[in-house]
């Protein structure tokens, strides 16, 4: 007997959708179709926030109580109008990724059991080039997301200092991620560094709530800026993802100015259709206010010179 199926028309794309009551979460009671009428919901959103990037894809085929598939390389067999973007590796063996352009291409993904997409911090047309710093404020173990949220006005103060702009949002787990344009002008080990700048200055100045230390063993019960998300071929969750968790939380753009009274948990795939319906995309500006990572580059130069 053949599967089940819809067929759902996004924009000029007919995209078929199988076994479309699927459970992929059991406590929630989400199936893939409600997976997909998620994404739809929040369309403009996620295309904007993957939009030309090349993004790696977390899938869950037997729901998110079964075992995960981290998948870089898109299947071979795919509708025609599903593009990729090719990276390379340090073997050297390269991966055509998906290259999400329009919103088909992420229902197509969707019927895939993608939960999540992991974008590069960089696009199609210059892979080795970000045009994103990404500041990853990350609760370790003994400490929370309110401790996370604690730290975000020394981080909204010091991006003030700068005149760099923030575009934060949850995780959709326990941390909080800070997004800021640049210019794709540096590679990766030049943004990782300015990243690393960043988070120092942030750790001098909440030297008992914040660390920088790479090993887990010294960070103790601290907050770590993870500055090693700005490294070659991290990925962290884009805004609006979905994530693997019983309530179906989602990675959620968020203002400054709410961010203190949040929590994760205020951000799910059945709560968020209809705050995206009242707020829009809060992150529709971020191409329009590019940062000159030059500025965190001294900082770098500074602490190079003081060892």
């Amino acid at each position: 007997m053949a599967s089940p199926f819809v067929e759902l028309e996004i924009g000029e794309r007919v995209v078929k959708v199988t076994n479309p009551d699927k459970v992929l979460f059991p406590k929630a009671k989400k199936t893939k179709r409600d997976l997909v009428d998620y994404y739809v919901a929040v369309g403009d959103g996620i295309v904007r926030t993957l939009y030309e990037r090349p993004t790696q894809l977390r899938r869950f085929p037997d729901g998110i109580e079964g075992e995960a598939i981290y998948q870089k390389r898109v299947p071979e067999r795919r509708p025609e109008w599903v593009e990729t973007a090719r990276v390379t590796f340090p073997s050297g063996r390269h991966a055509d990724e998906l290259c999400v352009t329009e919103l088909a291409q992420v229902v197509w993904a969707a019927n895939l059991a993608v939960v999540d997409f992991h974008p590069w911090p960089s696009r199609r047309r210059d892979t080795e080039h970000p045009d994103e710093l990404r500041i990853d404020i990350d609760p370790q173990p003994g400490t929370t997301f309110e401790d996370a949220k604690r730290v975000e006005p020394v981080v909204r103060e010091l991006l003030a200092e700068i005149g760099y702009v923030g575009w934060p949002k949850t995780s959709g787990n326990r941390g909080i991620h800070v997004f800021c344009r640049i210019e794709p002008n540096w590679e990766f080990p030049v943004v990782r560094r300015a990243a690393l700048a960043f988070a120092m200055e942030v750790e001098r100045r909440l030297p008992k709530k914040v660390t920088t230390a790479w090993w887990k063993e010294e960070r103790g019960k601290r907050v770590f800026i993870d500055f090693n998300q700005n490294a070659r071929d991290r990925t962290v969750a884009s805004a609006y993802s979905v994530r693997a968790r019983d309530d179906a939380a989602v990675s959620a753009p968020v203002t400054w100015d709410e961010l203190p009274d949040v929590e994760t948990e205020d951000f799910t795939m059945t709560t968020m259709p209809a705050r995206f319906s009242e707020v829009g995309d809060l992150n529709a500006g971020m191409d329009d206010a590019v940062c000159d990572l030059r500025v965190l580059l001294e900082w770098v130069e500074r602490d190079e010179k003081e060892g």
